[in-house]
C-alpha cells in the first residue's frame, strides 16, 4: 500500500515540477563535517544562540545533521549522515495553517518562502512541518563588535518572535537570474550555488533546475539510490537523498 501511494505521488509530482529548483544530497559523500551548517549560518545571518539556549532546544541552524544506528550492541553499525533542511515542499503542510499568510509559495521560483514582516510567531507552521525544519527566534541576539561586520547585506536580520527556515538561498538565485537577464542569456547549470552547496568539501550537495533533464541535479534524482523523506505523506519535497551504503 505504501509503495502504491509513493508511485501515485510521484506521478502527480512529475506533472507539477516545471520551472523549479531542487537539491540532491548524496549520503555516501557526506562526511558530517557540518561545513554546510556553518556556511548557511554565515550567508543567512543566523545567530549562534549559545550553550544555554541550545540546551533548551532553541538552536537556530537551518540545517541539521542526523545520524542513525542499526543493529544491537555489540554489533552496532552507524549509518551515513543525513543533512535535513527545509524540503521546499510542492504541497507544503506549513502553508495552509498560517493565519497571516506568512508561509506562502512564490509565483516565480515556486519555492516555499517565509514573509518575515507578516509573521506573528504563532508557530503553527512549525507544528505542521513533518520534517521539523523550521526554527523560532526566541530573542534579539547581540552581535558585539566586530561580529556585526559578518552580516550579509543581501539578507534581512530577523527579530524576536519570527519563524525562519532554509530558503535555498533565494537571494543568490535572484541575483544570478538578474545577471543572466542583463547578459541576455539563460542561467547556466551549476551557476547557482546555495551556501551549503558551495561550502561542501565532499561535493555531496548538488543544486539546480529539476525541470531540465540534462541538469546535474536531474540526473542524480534518477539514480537508483534516490529517495525522499516521508514521501508517502504527499508533501512533494524538492530535496532528494541518495541512500548511503555504509
Amino acid at each position: 500500500m505504501r509503495e502504491e501511494k509513493i508511485h501515485q505521488y510521484r506521478a502527480e509530482w512529475s506533472e507539477a515540477e516545471q520551472g523549479k529548483w531542487g537539491l540532491v544530497v548524496d549520503q555516501d559523500l557526506c562526511t558530517g563535517c557540518q561545513a554546510c551548517v556553518t556556511a548557511c549560518a554565515m550567508e543567512n545571518n543566523i545567530p549562534f544562540v549559545g550553550e544555554e539556549d541550545t540546551a533548551y532546544g532553541r538552536a537556530m541552524h537551518w540545517i541539521r545533521l542526523e545520524r542513525f544506528w542499526e543493529g544491537e550492541y555489540p554489533e552496532v553499525k552507524a549509518t551515513p549522515f543525513q543533512a535535513v533542511m527545509c524540503q521546499q515542499c510542492g504541497s507544503a503542510p506549513c502553508e495552509p495553517v498560517c493565519p497571516v499568510f506568512a508561509s506562502v509559495h512564490s509565483q516565480n521560483e515556486k519555492l516555499n518562502v517565509q514573509v518575515y514582516n507578516r509573521c506573528v510567531g504563532t508557530r503553527y507552521c512549525a507544528n505542521n512541518c513533518p520534517y521539523v525544519a523550521r526554527t523560532f527566534n526566541w530573542r534579539d541576539y547581540d552581535r558585539p563588535e566586530p561580529l556585526n561586520n559578518q552580516l550579509n547585506p543581501d539578507v534581512t536580520v530577523r527579530r524576536r518572535g519570527i519563524m525562519e527556515k532554509c530558503t535555498f538561498c533565494v537571494q543568490r538565485i535572484r541575483m544570478t537570474e538578474d545577471q543572466a537577464r542583463a547578459d541576455g542569456r539563460e542561467v547556466y547549470d551549476g551557476e547557482i550555488e546555495p551556501a551549503c552547496v558551495q561550502a561542501c568539501p565532499g561535493e555531496a550537495l548538488v543544486f539546480g533546475r529539476i525541470d531540465d533533464p540534462q541538469s546535474a541535479v536531474s540526473k542524480r534524482m534518477k539514480n537508483g539510490r534516490a529517495v525522499k523523506l516521508l514521501e508517502e505523506l504527499g508533501a512533494q519535497p524538492r530535496v532528494t537523498y541518495l541512500k548511503g551504503g555504509a
